[in-house]
């Protein structure tokens, strides 16, 4: 009977060292927080600036909009790196003068946020911080070549 006793003790000893086992390797920090309001809001302006994104719309500038707006709202945003990679590359493309929609240089609030120093230095820093921020994003790649994009234009430029 003692036997029995000890084999069950023995075994349930052994259950519990697993179980803590177990639980220890769980991610010891916790997930960030997601507000629910704030994601769908969010996702939205994603989902607006993708749109504007595209080849067929080329609508840079809504796209600038729609991230600043998010990022200084809520930069802790689930899908942050997509929307950082669209920025960045939507301001590259407009300091390239690429797009339909154009730079008024008769409005100042359109040069103040659309200059072309600014654009390039907002889409370095914005590539730059998708690459160093999220390593293990899908637009890592696609960054990385953007940057390399970003410094051949201004090779050229320098020229």
């Amino acid at each position: 009977m003692l036997g029995m006793r000890t084999i069950f003790s023995a075994a349930f000893l052994l259950l519990l060292l697993f179980t803590i086992s177990a639980s220890a390797q769980r991610n010891p920090v916790p997930a960030i927080q997601r507000d629910p309001v704030m994601e769908a809001d969010a996702k939205h302006n994603l989902d607006v600036a993708k749109q504007a994104f595209t080849p067929l719309k080329q609508a840079y500038k809504q796209v600038l909009l729609r991230f600043d707006e998010t990022f200084a709202a809520y930069p802790d945003f689930s899908k942050m790196d997509e929307f950082l990679y669209i920025a960045g590359m939507s301001s590259f493309y407009l300091s390239e003068n690429k797009g339909k929609q154009k730079i008024d240089p008769k409005n100042k609030r359109d040069l103040e946020r659309f200059g072309h120093d600014r654009l390039v230095t907002d889409a370095k820093a914005f590539l730059s911080m998708l690459v160093d921020k999220y390593p293990q994003s899908k637009f890592v790649e696609d960054a990385q070549k953007g940057l390399k994009e970003i410094e051949a234009s201004e090779a050229k430029t320098s020229q």
